[in-house]
């Protein structure tokens, strides 16, 4: 088993909590979400927010990483995005207070420019997808050995990341179905020695150190 950072850099919505449970039965310490300098340094696998969004910082921050694109069909992407950021709308954009200044920043850049029309617009969304990754294709253009691009629905799913990870083929396991019907909430109904927390009891950092570069 590698001991460099995995980065997964799926959007939101993309499995992000199925894989981190995984990664957990796997062996590996993981936080979902990190806004912590500690969590960074201290965690194995790292998903959601921050990362989907400075993937590229934390390459440079962090060398040797390897990284898991999460895909996932429109069909499935579009209502669940849409409902995810409806709901989260006005704490992202509310200048007194609301979600921390992290997650306000990376969903604000990946969304841009996040308005409830755009929210509603399929054409914008899909538009965000597929910037996004195209931005992950061009960036490991010429390092396609450090990155994996998964469907967790597709059979082979599993095996892929077996073989990425390094890991005997006969290991055993599954992508949990959790989070469904719009729930966001399971990661923090997990309870295993392996997780990271991503705050210190609700503080965060304010700056990482990837972002001093």
């Amino acid at each position: 088993m590698h001991t460099s950072k995995i980065w997964i850099i799926g959007l939101p919505r993309t499995a992000t909590t199925s894989i981190c449970v995984t990664m957990l039965e796997l062996g590996f310490k993981t936080a979902h979400t990190a806004y912590l300098q500690r969590c960074f340094d201290s965690a194995q696998v790292i998903a959601d927010t921050p990362v989907f969004c400075d993937y590229q910082a934390l390459d440079k921050q962090y060398p040797n990483s390897k990284f898991i694109y999460l895909t996932r069909s429109f069909d499935k992407w579009l209502p669940s995005i849409r409902q995810l950021l409806s709901r989260m709308y006005t704490n992202l954009q509310r200048g007194d207070g609301g979600f921390n200044p992290h997650l306000k920043r990376c969903f604000n850049d990946v969304f841009s420019p996040l308005t409830e029309n755009n929210i509603a617009s399929d054409e914008f969304l899909i538009q965000c997808y597929t910037k996004h990754q195209q931005g992950i294709h061009d960036y490991f253009k010429h390092r396609e050995q450090d990155l994996l691009t998964l469907d967790i629905a597709a059979s082979d799913s599993f095996a892929k990341l077996i073989e990425f990870l390094g890991l005997p083929q006969d290991t055993q396991g599954e992508f949990p179905l959790i989070n469904m019907k719009g729930k966001v909430t399971a990661w923090n109904k997990i309870n295993h020695p392996l997780k990271v927390a991503s705050t210190n009891n609700g503080r965060i950092d304010s700056r990482f150190a990837y972002q001093l570069i």
